[in-house]
This record gives C-alpha cells, structure tokens and sequence, in this order.
C-alpha cells in the first residue's frame, strides 16, 4: 500500500479554488478599470500559480506512478521504471509541502536596502562602498532595477552610507520577490583585509551595517505620519572632502521623534525631491518596524525574520587574505570572496532561504501536533 497523500491534496485545494477565482476576476472590466485592485488581484494571481505549477507536478507525478504500479503487475518493463517514477513523486511531495508552508507576506516586495560604515574610518567606508557594489552586481544577475536614493561618498572612493532602491520588473512569484532573496542581509557585516591606509601590511577588521526593508506602495500598507512628529532640518549638499556640489539649502534631514529614525537625502537638485525620497524610506522603514514589533509579539511560534533583521547581529565576515567568505549563522563558507563581491552571492543568500524554510517546515510541524 503506497504512502497516503491525501493531506496535502486537501491543503493546496483551497489555494487552486482561491486561484480559480481570482483568474476569474482579473477578466472582469470592471476590475480592470481599478488600478489598484487590479495590482493586488495581479500580484495574487502570480503568487497562487507559482503554487498551481507546484500542484500540478505533483498530481501529474502521483497519477504516473500509480498508472505505473498498475501496469507494473502486468509487465515486469513497468516495474523496473517504478524506483526512479517513485523518487520524482517523492521529489514532487515536498516540493508542495515546502510550498505549502506559510510564507513571509512581504516576499513578492521591492525593497530599500541602506549600508551604513561602521567603526574602522576610511576602511569602513571603503568596505561599504564595496557591499553597495556587491549587492548592485547581484541585483544586475536577478535583472532587478536598482535606483540611488542617496549616498554620501568619502574622498578616497568610500561611501559614509548609501541608500538604494531595489525593484523586480512587474509581477513576480514570492520566492523570486528581491525582499525573499535580500531580508537575510539585514546585519552587521565584518571585513578582515589590509586598508589602503596601512604601511606596515598588518590585516585589520572593520565593519558595515546593511539594513533592509521591504517597500510597498502607498495603497497596499497604511502608515499614518503625524507631520508633528516630524523635525525637518535643510542644509547645504556637499561633496568628498566638504567640496559644495550645491549653492542652495537642497539636503534634506527627517527625525522621526517617536521612533529615533533618522533619514538624510541630498542627491536630488531640489529641496522637494529629496524630503519626497526621504519620506519614501522613512515610511519603509516605520511600516518594517511595525512588523517587526507585530512579529515579536508573535515570536513564541515563529523568529527568523525578526532575528535575522537583528542589527546588533554580525552575520557574516568577508576575509581577503584568505579569499574566504563566511555566514555566521548557516555556517556557509566558501573561499570565493572575490566573485562574491563581484555579484555572486546567489550560494550564500541560498544557504540563508534554506534555513528559514527549514525552520518554517519545523514551526508548521510543530503547531499542528
């Protein structure tokens, strides 16, 4: 008697009528004349035919091997294909059930990702202007849109801090969303290298905050910004070493009182354009805390995402002499470094998705026994 499926057949149904109704409602004109509820019904569409395709790998694999198991008592040629029909089912099962666990809502999200230097000086803000590069590489692999909100350089090529806007190109499935591939990153990350600045060729360590938040449209999240909260301060833009890049009063400082959260903007020519990029990452970053509060409260059945966006956290070291990168917290180690900074850092964000899914799949298991 073969394995019972009939779980897993239950749990994707609601999912497949749920994908069947939206499929319906996209058609409707009515529906389509509405920007904004036809985006959300858009993104849903995709995000439920992304677990669609998944069901109907596995029903197509349950039908072959039972058809096979069948046919197998009448000819032994069926029998000696059943092993390998066996392991494709098999491989099919959990696919759906990895698919079937409850996923973070905010996967399918664009993101702004800020790196910040660290302790450490000139070395540090080398090492971020290096992360900044690294993670634009990688967006350019995903084909993912990156935009500069605002940066400000050093005089030898560094970045103090960077913010910077990461976009997928239309509808995407959840696990393919830039917040699924980029939440990880959200951390403290430690270089070990020669500074240009060292005569003596000693290795020093130094370290860059990364932090991320998902970026969601102004009619998908309310937050509500009371503008008395707000204290506003306008300065002067400045390029490396101090050197004026603007005559006006264009820079713009945002303090959120209640919160402490502090955004600077200077990029753009006009005071208007940089307080409007700077109220676009402060509610990114208000809506991220919110969450992250809401997901604290909720930790006893679920943590990843709330400690995996701890900033104290100092997840992975990045060690030139060896060539070697390390995350702290998969135990991923490779000695690639410098393809990794080159873009290629779809392995160690792997190692980091494998084992939150692992431990989505375990909190699943738990809650229901």
């Amino acid at each position: 008697m073969g394995q019972d499926y009939s779980h897993e057949l239950q749990a994707v149904e609601p999912l497949l009528q749920e994908y069947r109704e939206v499929e319906l409602q996209l058609a409707d004109p009515q529906v389509l004349g509405d920007r904004v509820r036809s985006r959300k019904l858009a993104k849903r569409f995709s995000e439920l035919g992304a677990v669609k395709a998944v069901a109907d790998r596995f029903t197509q694999a349950l039908g072959d091997f039972e058809a096979a198991q069948e046919m197998a008592e009448l000819d032994e040629e069926f029998a000696a294909e059943l092993p390998a029909m066996e392991q494709a089912l098999q491989k099919a099962h959990d696919k759906l059930v990895r698919t079937l666990v409850p996923r973070d809502p905010s996967d399918a999200d664009d993101v702004i990702l800020e790196v910040k230097a660290g302790e450490g000086g000139e070395e540090s803000a080398l090492f971020a202007a290096d992360l900044a590069r690294m993670y634009t590489r990688y967006a350019e692999t995903k084909d993912w849109k990156v935009k500069e909100l605002s940066s400000t350089p050093t005089g030898l090529g560094g970045l103090k801090e960077i913010s910077l806007s990461i976009a997928s190109k239309g509808n995407v499935a959840p696990e393919d969303g830039v917040w699924a591939n980029l939440k990880f990153e959200g951390g403290v990350h430690r270089v070990q290298r020669v500074p240009v600045t060292e005569s003596q060729g000693r290795v020093h360590t130094s370290a860059a905050g990364v932090i991320v938040v998902p970026e969601v449209e102004d009619d998908e999240e309310e937050i509500e910004i009371d503008q008395n909260d707000l204290r506003i301060d306008v300065y002067r833009s400045s390029g490396p070493g101090g050197q004026s890049v603007n005559t006006t009063d264009s820079a713009v400082r945002i303090t959120h009182i209640p919160s402490g959260i502090v955004v600077s903007m200077q990029n753009e020519k006009s005071q208007i354009q940089n307080r409007e990029a700077a109220m676009r990452v402060l509610k990114a970053r208000l809506i991220q805390k919110q969450r992250e509060e809401r997901e604290a409260e909720e930790a006893a059945v679920r943590q990843s995402q709330v400690r995996s966006m701890d900033r104290s956290e100092r997840i992975r070291t990045y060690n030139f002499p060896e060539n070697r990168i390390a995350d702290h917290r998969t135990g991923y180690k490779a000695y690639n470094l410098s393809n990794v900074l080159d873009g290629d850092l779809g392995p160690v964000i792997e190692s980091a998705i494998v084992m939150d899914e692992q431990e989505r799949m375990d909190a699943a298991g738990q809650s229901k026994e």
